[in-house]
């Protein structure tokens, strides 16, 4: 369809089919010969509003997809199709690692590829859009779904959501297997007081504006389809009806004309927040801020039309928000093709096939970070006695809670890959504990856990039966983490360390053997210091998906040298979050942190730097940096003027590793205080042993604005400092300076 025949089909429309439009129900609405029940009743839907929805949630699998669809189009007037949405995190059946994972990759071009395979996988299934990616910056890690972005850096997470998006959508989103990007949350969603999840933001305009929303601004440039809200308030306003926030920000300063959604029910919450009196005010509040599509909830439906014919608003809103969705209907080519690209033969075909497994094996590979290694690791092909003790010894379930069609039937365990892939040593695999105590309950989706050890007698005699394997090994791997239910949405923790069981696990393996390697499960930074202090070696795997246990495997006998670098820093204490490595110096810094002056910004019982930082991240070889130079020393204010930096980097180690290389840079004096330093530059580097590469990045103008006292987006003449190397507290500074 072309605009003008969209438009005559808006035209041409009942208020009741374009209210219909707006509205996103659940699949379960829509089951085989279901009639009004429950839900339909809380909501307040009638049962033709059912039948007219513009489209639908959790719904997946051609055939399923089909139905719904030709029931839904033959319902309606002018047999319009339906969206079909889902939230496709990381991978559809085959699981790539988390984002917060896939963040410690710096490889946005391999988190392109696990975006396309998600959405091949999705798009054959019927999927239409995904409720992906996460743009949320994310410095607080008692807040679950710190697993679902890519980490605490702006420049890192406008990078991953740029890929995402453009892995998602593909050339065109009419193209076959492409699905469209839902960015989201919007705003600062990741910034809950408290790191509670659905709580209250506080926090400037110019943080919003210079943090929070250019991870949010990239996925819109890249061409996402549609944004969703935010369940929070900012500016004391929640997300859904701030009019400033979705009208003059969001479609007037970021340039996005695409769909908004509401997040699930986030439009009725309005209510609960106290800012709307009924759900008539609600809808009308968010109306006005230009909310197209209400997800699960009933306020469009239900006051609408009485509000236009109170004159409260005009139709022409609705017609705006019917016109988008339209638009994105035909973007997708579904008044051509309804199905998409549902196909039941190509769903047996491409799910969960070589090619898929291969391409997410290699990016939880590339995930890895290598907290630890005093050269216990890599381990030996063969000659050695390696004892596995830990509740992911044998756990399939590998993936993370938004996994929402992952089965751990598709993924193996450790216990299943090691002895097959090398076969060289004895081994032993022990669980030792649970990952949760037997008596833990979890509410809420995909909230089942399955206990190896029912009672804590058994429990008891597994950790005894663990000690005995662990006292005749040469070497013991500790596989050890969070539940995945543990972490993701409504997943906030006030505390950030491994369960207390695991812990004991870890302190009487310690008693018999020291030469411990602990591999970590988990969708969050965590406070690891007790497991430092216990373990030879910290391999980092968060939630590594399908392939985990392969690419672990490969890990840990140097099959795959670790390459990973942290997305996001680890505490020394929960005391210490949010932190981030970007912060201010303040008036009185601390300085060194062996300083020991009183009066400075510090804490008495705690140093002020995380126990492993923004960037960090070790190999099984060495890498050493040369002199950073500059090809001149002053940069001038045209857009096109470039100061090239270079540093020579060797790999002065035995075998050969990939390096992050990266560059920070900071303002040195701004009309506003500025961070101490900020990732500008990175770039992943391949180097045989003993070989060394020069790496060099630009330095220009745009690079180097900021939000001024005057709130204008620009850059200010001055020094500044260029910082290149493996992590965010490299020191090889040099000077350079902007001129007007």
């Amino acid at each position: 369809m072309n605009q003008q025949e969209l438009s005559k089909l808006c035209h041409d429309m009942s208020l009741e089919e374009k209210l219909g439009q707006l509205l996103q129900l659940e699949g379960f609405f829509f089951q085989e010969g279901g009639v009004m029940t429950g839900p339909e009743q809380r909501m307040g839907l009638e049962e033709n509003e059912k039948e007219m929805c513009g489209s639908v949630l959790n719904v997946w699998g051609a055939n399923n997809v089909k139905r719904i669809q030709d029931r839904i189009m033959a319902a309606q007037p002018h047999h319009i199709p339906a969206l079909f949405m889902l939230d496709v995190i990381h991978g559809f059946r085959t699981i790539a690692p988390a984002p917060i994972a896939q963040g410690c990759t710096f490889d946005p071009k391999m988190i392109y590829e696990g975006a396309r395979v998600a959405a091949k996988e999705s798009a054959v299934s019927g999927v239409h859009v995904t409720f992906a990616p996460m743009a949320d910056l994310s410095r607080d890690a008692r807040w679950g779904r710190v697993m679902e972005s890519t980490g605490e850096d702006k420049y890192l997470n406008s990078m991953c959501t740029r890929a995402m998006v453009k892995g998602f959508q593909g050339e065109n989103l009419a193209d076959p297997y492409s699905v469209g990007a839902c960015v989201k949350h919007f705003a600062a969603y990741g910034l809950p007081e408290g790191g509670r999840d659905y709580n209250t933001v506080e926090l400037s305009n110019r943080t919003l504006f210079e943090d929070y929303l250019p991870a949010y601004q990239a996925g819109i440039e890249a061409g996402a389809c549609s944004v969703m809200t935010s369940f929070n308030t900012l500016d004391r306003i929640p997300s859904s009806v701030n009019e400033w926030l979705m009208r003059d920000v969001l479609r007037d300063k970021m340039g996005f004309n695409g769909v908004l959604i509401s997040d699930y029910n986030a439009i009725g919450e309005a209510m609960k927040h106290g800012i709307a009196e009924d759900a008539k005010e609600a809808g009308k509040l968010a109306m006005k801020a230009g909310v197209d599509i209400e997800m699960m909830s009933h306020c469009y439906g239900s006051s609408i039309k009485e509000l236009i014919a109170e004159g409260e608003i005009d139709e022409e809103l609705v017609d705006e928000a019917v016109m988008r969705i339209l638009t994105l209907k035909n973007e997708l080519g579904l008044f051509e093709n309804p199905y998409k690209d549902a196909s039941e033969a190509e769903e047996i075909a491409y799910i969960l096939c070589k090619k898929h497994r291969d391409t997410m094996r290699k990016l939880s590979e590339e995930s890895f970070v290598l907290l630890e290694n005093d050269g216990i690791l890599p381990l030996k092909a063969k000659g050695q006695k390696i004892a596995f003790i830990g509740p992911y010894t044998k756990k399939q379930d590998l993936h993370s809670v938004w996994s929402i069609i992952a089965d751990e039937k598709d993924s193996k365990s450790l216990a299943d890959v090691v002895p097959k892939m090398f076969g060289g040593n004895k081994y032993t695999f022990e669980s030792g504990c649970n990952t949760v105590e037997v008596d833990t309950v979890f509410n809420g989706f995909n909230s089942t856990v399955a206990y190896e050890y029912d009672t804590k007698e058994a429990e008891e005699a597994a950790i005894i039966n663990a000690v005995e394997s662990a006292k005749k090994a040469d070497v013991v791997v500790m596989p050890l983490g969070e539940h995945r239910l543990q972490t993701g949405e409504a997943a906030s923790y006030g505390e950030l360390k491994l369960p207390e069981k695991q812990l004991e696990l870890l302190n009487r393996v310690y008693e018999v053997n020291h030469n411990i390697v602990v591999v970590l499960f988990n969708g969050r930074p965590l406070d690891l210091r007790s497991v430092k202090s216990k373990a030879k070696a910290i391999l980092e795997v968060w939630l590594p998906g399908t392939e985990g246990a392969s690419a672990i495997a490969n890990t840990l006998f140097g099959k795959n040298n670790p390459s990973g670098h942290l997305s996001m820093s680890f505490p020394y204490s929960v005391g210490q979050v949010p932190v981030h490595y970007d912060s201010f110096s303040t008036g009185r810094p601390k300085g060194k942190e062996s300083s020991n002056v009183k009066f400075c910004s510090r804490y008495i019982d705690l140093p002020n730097t995380p126990l492993y930082p923004f960037g960090h991240g070790l190999s099984y070889t060495k890498f050493k940096y040369g002199e950073v130079s500059l090809d001149k020393d002053t940069l001038t204010m045209t857009e096109s003027d470039v100061i090239e930096v270079s540093v020579p980097v060797t790999n002065c180690g035995e075998v050969d590793g990939t390096e992050v290389v990266q560059m920070y840079i900071q303002d040195v004096k701004g009309s506003v205080v500025r961070p101490v330093r900020e990732l500008k530059a990175f770039e992943r580097v391949e180097l045989k042993a003993g070989e060394t590469k020069i790496v060099r990045f630009a330095i220009t103008e745009p690079m180097l604005r900021f939000y001024d006292i005057r709130m204008n987006y620009t850059s200010e003449a001055g020094m500044f400092k260029v910082f290149v190397g493996g992590d965010s507290t490299c020191e090889m500074g040099i000077k350079f300076w902007l001129n007007r």
